[in-house]
């Protein structure tokens, strides 16, 4: 059974126009669960609220927003997940008792159709801020011997989050992202995964990075290895899926692996420590 290769994991990273339909946005999610199965994934993942849709870009609030329809679809794709037998990182939105704003979230959906657990994106912007409450827990899992995190867009931001998943042992990270619906090509082109693929360099990690298609998207989802190199990614502004795999037992590049640790531990040298010459602590001269 292919679930049962230990330090072999297949991923269906998904991307399609997310919109302000539930139900529109449950009919893609639900066309690629069977396309991801066909093509013989694991996992597949999605972008950022990819069923609820994005408070503040496709609809203006969360304001009499149909939380009953959300769930029963968020069912129904649980439920297909179980009878495919596939794990899923669904991006959604979480409501919370009010007058708590909601969770911008990712599901974590196991092979049986559970709800396994559930990641809630702990940096907002400035802009998510007005509609959701950010979240303050990690949520890791292993997955044929791969152990895997969950990560949400602005997240990205913030270096200390990877080297934390680093110290937990995390080999793959799910990040889901909702750069889409813009006026044009952004800033975003030429930082976003330019970022993740130093994260993923730096800490040494498999990165699937699911963005939405929705036009005008300044980049596409991608997959990229722990070398920082992007190993496959889709079409810009066109739904589509992309099949990758992380292989744990391949070698990469990797200059830091003797010293990363000395680095994560605060050690900020590899030298053997303070020199006794003065020729190394007189700055001032030549």
């Amino acid at each position: 059974m292919a679930g049962m290769r230990t330090g072999i994991l297949k991923i269906a990273t998904c991307q399609f126009a997310v919109g302000p339909s539930i139900e529109r946005n449950a009919e893609a999610i639900s066309g690629f669960l069977h396309q991801a199965k066909d093509a013989g994934a694991e996992i597949a993942h999605f972008s950022e609220c990819a069923l609820s849709g994005y408070a503040g870009t496709d609809f203006a609030s969360l304001d009499d927003y149909d939380w009953p329809l959300l769930r029963s679809e968020t069912q129904k794709i649980a439920a297909l997940a179980g009878r495919l037998g596939l794990w899923v990182v669904l991006g959604s939105t979480h409501p919370l008792t009010e007058p708590n704003k909601p969770h911008n979230c990712l599901y974590l959906i196991d092979a049986k159709g559970n709800i396994a657990d559930r990641y809630d994106k702990r940096f907002g912007t400035p802009g998510d801020l007005d509609h959701y409450a950010p979240g303050d827990r990690f949520v890791t899992f292993t997955l044929n011997g791969v152990k895997c995190a969950l990560l949400i867009c602005f997240d990205l931001r913030f270096p200390e989050l990877y080297r934390e998943l680093y110290k937990q042992g995390t080999q793959c990270i799910f990040q889901s992202f909702y750069n889409a619906r813009q006026d044009g090509p952004s800033v975003h082109t030429h930082i976003m995964r330019q970022t993740m693929q130093c994260h993923a360099a730096t800490n040494f990690c498999w990165v699937s990075l699911a963005n939405s298609s929705a036009y005008c998207s300044p980049y596409p989802s991608c997959f990229i290895e722990p070398d920082g190199v992007i190993a496959g990614q889709l079409t810009d502004n066109e739904p589509g899926m992309l099949i990758s795999t992380v292989d744990m037992a391949r070698e990469f590049y990797d200059p830091m692996k003797d010293f990363r640790d000395l680095a994560v531990a605060g050690r900020l040298t590899n030298g053997p420590g303070p020199l006794d010459d003065p020729r190394s602590t007189n700055t001032r001269e030549l």
